[in-house]
């Protein structure tokens, strides 16, 4: 006979699927930088080529966010959930034992659109299954701990894998999300359907901006092997152009639109996005970098490289749990402020770099360096992004400061590879100087985060350069 399960048993199963799902998120974007040369290696891929692997998950997740909200909305929060994780295991498996780069990558941009359904409908759960007070204040504690665990977890458990087969990187979370969902049929709560359902889907207005993002990444790799006026890169770039500004006047002229202008004027959201943006693409971009640099370059193995690149997340995987403390206490904006700072001190170390840069006097002070911004500005841009906005905006204000953070995320790896390959040498050791030139891309994102993060005042007093 099977007993009761008490309402705490319910509680802790229901927040072992959320937070396994949103750790499961977070290890596919580092697990993918740090298998991207092996995979580049068994399927002949160029540098460009080969970070459609991190930046197709971006594209998903970034580009289909609002829509994720949209369909929760009209659908519900149980059944959503649980066909994105039936979904999201069915993708690992076909990426993880596909013989094509291009299924490969399709999977990818499957898994990014199926984290952006269960993303905003893990914090929905959380918010209807447990009661306001402790109880829900723990389980949020206890999500987002996972959700900064995730990218450690990520660099570890591919750099391992990695050294049997890279197959095994895409394949791992298949069984995972398995059980996750098996697990969520119990535990996850039936609610009743929506009262006041959105009219529609917006499908247009995502597809557009979707596709639009995948169009610029696409000119964007290919000015390596050609210049900005030849088609094949003027091509994508002025149909991503095209494709913004339909989206554009989609959005003004649909009458149930995903960007709601009430969302889109809170000046505090959107600075908040920009500062994460920069944070979050400069970080990824650096990583590639330094990936290349180890594995391609230094012939060190992945499992090397995932323990070098380490340190950069495993701070904030630790401080997550007091982030509350350090926003009560310091405030969002001077933490935000603080935070900005330290990964731009990071990237103009790594600009020093000898020929053989050594990993104490080079790689892990810039990682740290990177780490100490994230542990102070990770928690703060979050809380800033919604501290001003209307409760009945709330939702899609984070939505839409998830996408814009996602941006990032889609554009500097992109661009990152495009410089790094355009520089770099087939084979053999690199110079200094071939990196150098994605690291001033890298410092400026960052400088230009920094920037967006000083307060208004400050802004506008600060002298011009001569």
């Amino acid at each position: 006979m099977t007993p009761n399960r008490t309402p705490s048993t319910a509680s802790r199963g229901l927040l072992a699927v959320l937070a396994g799902t949103m750790l499961i998120d977070a290890l596919e974007v580092s697990a993918a930088i740090v298998a991207l040369p092996t995979v580049a290696a068994h399927f002949h891929l160029t540098l460009t080529q080969a970070q459609w692997l991190v930046t197709a998950f971006a594209i998903g997740f970034g580009g289909l966010m609002l829509l994720g909200g949209r369909v929760v909305a009209r659908h519900g929060a149980r059944p959503v959930y649980l066909l994105a994780l039936l979904v999201f295991a069915a993708a690992s498996l076909a990426g993880g034992l596909t013989d094509s780069f291009a299924v490969l990558t399709a999977t990818r941009f499957v898994k990014g659109g199926c984290a952006a359904l269960t993303a905003p409908t893990g914090l929905a759960i959380i918010a209807t299954g447990y009661p306001q007070g402790p109880a829900r204040s723990r389980a949020l504690a206890v999500y987002t701990l996972f959700g900064a665990s995730g990218f450690t977890t990520g660099l570890l458990l591919s750099g391992v894998l990695a050294e049997h087969s890279w197959r095994w990187i895409f394949l791992a979370p298949a069984p995972t999300v398995g059980v996750l969902f098996l697990l969520g049929l119990r535990v996850i709560p039936r609610s009743r359907p929506p009262a006041a359902r959105p009219a529609g889907y917006d499908l247009a207005g995502a597809l557009c901006f979707t596709t639009a993002l995948a169009a610029l990444v696409t000119g964007i790799t290919r000015l390596t092997d050609h210049g900005w006026t030849q088609p094949p890169v003027l091509a994508p770039l002025a149909l991503a152009l095209a494709l913004l500004a339909a989206t554009a006047l989609i959005e003004t002229r649909t009458p149930h639109p995903l960007l709601r202008r009430s969302v889109l004027a809170g000046g505090q959201m959107l600075r908040a996005a920009v500062v994460a943006a920069c944070l979050n693409g400069s970080y990824l971009g650096l990583l590639l970098v330094i990936t290349v640099q180890l594995q391609q370059h230094q012939d060190r193995t992945p499992l090397h490289t995932a323990l070098a690149l380490a340190p950069a997340s495993v701070p904030l995987a630790i401080a997550a749990l007091h982030s509350g403390h350090l926003i009560a206490r310091y405030g969002t904006r001077r933490l935000i402020t603080a935070g900005a700072l330290p990964p731009c001190l990071g990237y103009l170390l790594y600009l020093r770099l000898p020929e053989h840069p050594g990993y104490t006097s080079a790689v892990l002070p810039t990682m740290l360096l990177v780490a100490a911004g994230f542990v102070l500005a990770f928690a703060a841009l979050n809380t800033q992004a919604t501290a001003t906005l209307h409760p009945a905006d709330r939702a899609a204000g984070v939505a839409l400061y998830q996408s814009m953070v996602q941006l990032g995320a889609v554009l500097i790896p992109a661009a990152t590879a495009a410089l790094l390959q355009s520089h770099l040498p087939p084979h053999g050791p690199a110079p200094p100087s071939a990196y150098r030139p994605a690291l001033w891309l890298i410092t400026a994102v960052g400088t230009a985060g920094l920037l967006a993060a000083l307060p208004a005042r400050t802004r506008r007093t600060a002298p011009h350069p001569a």
